[in-house]
Order: structure tokens, then C-alpha cells, then sequence
């Protein structure tokens, strides 16, 4: 590791001098859904300089994180994958994730909204409280991003590309963050012009219900007194 440390014997510190450097969460949260190369990465990370990546990526392979791993094909590439240890930063990072989430405002017109954001954040929002009994089948197209997801009661499972025969598609023409939030109801989504849905529209509700940002919490003014 880069030997900075906080000076201090607590778990938490342990977990940031780990992966609490700047990008390492990001190339974690890249590795969620499977392995990936480096020109992987380097795609869904475009802003982070190739040799920043490369010291990340060895920080966390030395910190047992991850781990390198070459393909069987003729190819005989190299991949980057989770170990068992890493994989156990997924709740984490979900719950983080959503935390964050709640105070997302609009998108830059720089921000990069990648394949698997699409598909973690819909695991990210998922409430299985609110599954149980529910079979349904979601399409969500986010521009030429399409993911698909399979809700069965209480489970979900999210994937990339359309789905045959989904029971509602849902075509984000700008962020459905709001939505999500529930700054804007559905009625008021298809209005405002950033949700366009065809098939069984009365899932709409049912949509928002299952997948959910919380409000961010008010701020505080002044000095609390109790």
C-alpha cells in the first residue's frame, strides 16, 4: 500500500487507508457487475489518468481487493476481478451508492452515465420490502443504453439489453432521478417530457414504489440547542 495511514486502530481507518484513496470505490464499483481489462476500465473511467489507474489497481490487488487474471481464449488477455474479500464491499457500496444518490441533482453535460450505472442503480434503489408476491418485468432505455429487469417476488435481477414481451418499457429521455425521489410523479414525468412508457402503464406506480431515493434530509441552520 501507499504506507499513508491515519494513525489510528479502528476498522473504519483500516477500510479507508485501503480503498478510500480517490477512484479506488469507482474501480471497485466497475467490478461489481464482473471482470474487466484494463481498456475497460479506462473507458468507464475516462477521466482518470492511465497512470493513477495502474497504481490503483496495484494497491488494491495488494491489498487482497483484487486480483489479475488471464483469460483461457487465444487471446490470453488480462482481466481484473473482485476477490471473495473484495465482493464483500457490494452492500457497501450499495447502501453508499444510494446514500449519495439522494443528493444528485441534475447531470452535467459531461457526466458519464456508463452501462453498469445503469444496471447498479437499479440495485441500488430496489426495495425488496416492497416485492414480495410482485412478478413483474421492467425495460428501461436510457439512449442507447437498455437494461431489463426481472423482479420476482422479492428478488431482482438486472442485465443489459431489451427484454421480449417486458411488461412495461420505460424510455428516459433525460435523468429519472426525480422520479425515482419522488419529486415528480409519473403523470408529471410523461408531462414534463422526460419519461416517455409504453405496455402496462399502470406499473408506473408500481415502478416507482419498487425502485426509490429517499429525500435528502433538510438542512440544519444555526447551532442546534437541545
Amino acid at each position: 500500500m501507499t504506507g499513508r495511514t491515519y494513525g489510528q486502530f479502528c476498522g473504519l481507518a483500516r477500510a479507508l487507508e485501503l480503498v478510500g484513496e480517490r477512484w479506488s470505490l469507482l474501480v471497485v464499483r466497475d467490478l461489481l457487475l464482473g471482470p474487466k481489462r484494463y481498456s475497460d476500465l479506462r473507458q468507464t473511467l475516462p477521466k482518470l489518468p492511465p497512470s493513477v489507474l495502474s497504481g490503483r489497481l496495484n494497491e488494491l490487488e495488494e491489498a487482497g481487493v483484487l486480483r489479475r487474471r488471464v483469460l483461457p481464449q487465444l487471446d490470453a488477455a488480462v482481466v481484473y476481478e473482485l476477490t471473495e474479500y473484495g465482493r464483500e464491499l457490494e452492500p457497501v457500496l450499495l447502501q453508499l451508492g444510494l446514500w449519495g444518490a439522494r443528493a444528485l441533482l441534475d447531470p452535467a453535460p459531461d457526466d458519464l452515465f456508463t452501462m453498469d450505472s445503469a444496471i447498479l442503480s437499479l440495485y441500488t434503489t430496489f426495495r425488496p420490502e416492497h416485492a414480495a408476491g410482485v412478478n413483474v418485468s421492467f425495460e428501461i432505455r436510457y439512449g442507447d443504453l437498455i437494461v431489463h429487469a426481472f423482479v420476482d417476488d422479492g428478488a431482482l435481477k438486472v442485465a443489459e439489453g431489451a427484454v421480449p414481451g417486458a411488461d412495461l418499457v420505460i424510455e428516459a429521455v433525460g435523468s429519472i432521478q426525480p422520479l425515482l425521489s419522488g419529486r415528480l410523479s409519473p403523470l408529471a414525468a410523461i408531462e414534463a417530457g422526460i419519461l416517455r412508457a409504453s405496455g402496462d402503464l399502470t406499473l408506473l406506480d408500481r415502478f416507482v414504489d419498487l425502485f426509490h431515493i429517499p429525500a435528502p434530509p433538510a438542512p440544519v441552520e444555526g447551532l442546534a440547542v437541545r
